[in-house]
């Protein structure tokens, strides 16, 4: 009997495969996998249709001029998101820069140095924090750090570096330090976390490499076990930004109501989702309202432009050549 499957067999003999049903199973997760990711994308779009169709008044009504101008004036339906933007982009910012070494340093400590009687219990404390609702984080704000930071924070830095555009100005206590402050603390959790599981996943002959080499511990995690995770760093980062971008009732508490482009640090501010929050429950007129949900058309703009910029950060780190490998 000759038996053939696709291709020559041993012995010259030529051997068929026989045929066999497809999995059903496979099939039927593939086409379901399938369906819930395209679910996601005509999501997203329907949400951008709709945003775009409630906003058409004022789309038509101020063209372009309305991501540059300053006016928000809803007695005269004069309005302008250049405030609003830039309290966006200013305040998320500036948490981000006081988080971040803070989060990577926590990261670094709880998986390099930290005892595991100190690590396992500080772990699970820091990712309890990211589950804290906004309005407890907001109220905290709002009662305890406002008046720290008028009172000792924004003295001491008025009084003696009054002279730099960031540190001048009447210290209010809320405004854009105290937005910064508390998405600092909110998105704390957030780059630790991932931070820590990024390098703990870093493998372990890399550090033994390094060591048996002689390198120092602080020689192991900046030539051996940071540019190894440096992807998930960056990961973690942009994902906190964008928890930034769009947090609303913790900064709408302690941002104040301020709709103007200044410098200093102590300036009462707005961002997009604060004017959100306090604005669109009762807007003055139908042009008040579509203004409203073109400036939360702006701010899915903002977001998404953030997202793409975190994959395409994430593919070129990724794409770099390791340190330790070159």
């Amino acid at each position: 009997m000759k038996l053939q499957i696709n291709g020559p067999g041993p012995a010259g003999l030529s051997l068929r495969r026989p045929w066999r049903l497809p999995n059903i199973g496979d099939s039927v997760f593939g086409a379901v996998v399938a369906a819930l990711g395209l679910f996601l994308l005509v999501l997203a779009a329907l949400i951008v249709f709709e945003l775009v169709d409630k906003s058409r008044l004022s789309i038509t009504t101020f063209g372009f001029g309305f991501l540059v101008s300053t006016k928000w004036d809803p007695v005269h339906n004069e309005f302008g998101a250049a405030p609003a933007i830039y309290g966006t982009v200013f305040s998320a910012a500036l948490g981000l820069v006081l988080a971040l070494p803070i989060g990577i340093g926590a990261a670094i400590y709880l998986s390099e140095i930290a005892p595991p009687w100190v690590r396992t219990p500080v772990s699970f404390l820091v990712e309890m924090l990211a589950a804290i609702p906004s309005v407890v984080y907001g109220l905290w704000a709002l009662l305890v750090m406002v008046p720290w930071v008028r009172d000792v924070v924004e003295r001491q830095l008025g009084d003696h570096l009054s002279f730099i555009p960031l540190f001048d100005g009447p210290r209010y206590g809320i405004g854009f330090l105290a937005a910064g402050l508390v998405l600092a603390i909110m998105v704390l959790p957030i780059i630790t976390a991932i931070s820590r599981d990024a390098i703990l996943a870093v493998p372990t002959a890399q550090r033994e490499a390094m060591y048996a080499l002689g390198a120092t511990k602080w020689e192991v995690v900046s030539r051996a076990v940071l540019p190894y995770c440096r992807s998930g760093l960056v990961g973690a980062a942009i994902l906190a930004l964008g928890r930034a971008l769009g947090e609303t009732i913790a900064v709408t508490m302690v941002i104040g109501s301020g709709y103007f482009i200044t410098a200093s640090l102590f300036s009462p501010a707005s961002t997009a989702a604060s004017s959100l929050a306090s604005q669109f429950p009762d807007p003055s007129g139908p042009l008040h309202r579509a203004a409203l949900i073109e400036l939360a058309l702006i701010l899915m703009v903002i977001t998404l432009l953030a997202n793409i910029l975190a994959r395409f950060l994430v593919w070129r780190v990724a794409r770099a050549p390791d340190l330790i490998r070159e």
